[in-house]
């Protein structure tokens, strides 16, 4: 869980915590405290310490909080501290601890209107290929993921490993996966069946329920209706190359459209 210590870092450790409540998991809650080459040479060895010091200080009174928080036995916490940038920290925090999953805040729409999630998240979901990331939205309160939204063009094969991740997420609750079509022709072709047809088999164990949207101008309004429509607790997207997703997070496409889901999002890397 990359964290500045913000409300917005604090509020996705809160949602985190009651995610996993039942879960036996760890929780690593990470700080970086990079700076630029530029202006590294202007800070002093006594400084930069300084620096370090304080944001130790500032993980190990998250830990205590997160602690004290959860009171849950199943729960184990632990701190990272890094100089090097967010992107190459959290990336090295994956293999290192073998990380299931990066959980991390954000500000959202609630700045203006044109932010995506914030220049750190969408570096971070751009850059990060081995683990998944669940952004929450800031000021969101936890409610159970009943109903997760999962948006397909059904142009692309999804491979088991890229669906896990939606799995145990929908193991947790026993929560419904809802797959919402988000393409424009009248029929699906021999590829998009076959695709659709292994996307049944490898969810066959799972409670799923299927969705063909009519055709809008702006896929960005259409996802946010079908989160409304279906009462979606929670949005899961496959980023490949050419996805809508990777779309999506590419300047200056992100202040043209606005996409702010105002639920959990949860990013799968391909």
């Amino acid at each position: 869980m990359p964290t500045d210590f913000s409300d917005n870092a604090w509020n996705a450790v809160v949602y985190a915590l009651k995610l996993f409540k039942h879960e036996h998991c760890t929780f690593y809650f990470l700080n970086s405290t990079f700076i630029q080459i530029s202006t590294f040479s202007q800070f002093s060895n006594k400084l930069l310490k300084s620096i370090d010091q304080d944001a130790l200080k500032s993980l190990m009174a998250l830990e205590k909080l997160a602690e004290s928080t959860s009171a849950n036995s199943n729960h184990d916490f632990q701190i990272i501290l890094s100089r090097e940038s967010l992107n190459n920290a959290v990336k090295k925090a994956v293999l290192e601890w073998d990380i299931d999953l990066v959980i991390m805040g954000s500000t959202g729409a609630s700045r203006t209107k044109e932010v995506f999630y914030g220049s750190n998240t969408v570096n971070l979901i751009k850059s990060l290929k081995k683990c998944p990331v669940l952004i929450i939205p800031a000021t969101y309160d936890f409610i159970y993921p009943f109903h997760i939204g999962f948006p397909t063009d059904y142009n692309r094969f999804y491979s088991d490993k890229e669906l896990r991740p939606i799995k145990l997420l929908a193991d947790l609750y026993d929560s419904e996966i809802k797959i919402m079509h988000i393409n424009v022709e009248e029929k699906l072709n021999d590829i998009q069946e076959y695709n659709l047809a292994k996307l049944k088999y490898y969810l066959n164990n799972y409670n799923c329920s299927f969705y063909w949207m009519s055709k809008y101008d702006n896929k960005t309004t259409e996802i946010n209706d079908f989160i409304i429509a279906y009462d979606i607790n929670l949005l899961a997207m496959v980023n490949y190359e050419h996805s809508f997703m990777e779309y999506l997070t590419h300047e200056p496409v992100i202040k043209k459209i606005g996409f702010h889901t105002k639920i959990p999002f949860l990013v799968i890397p391909e």
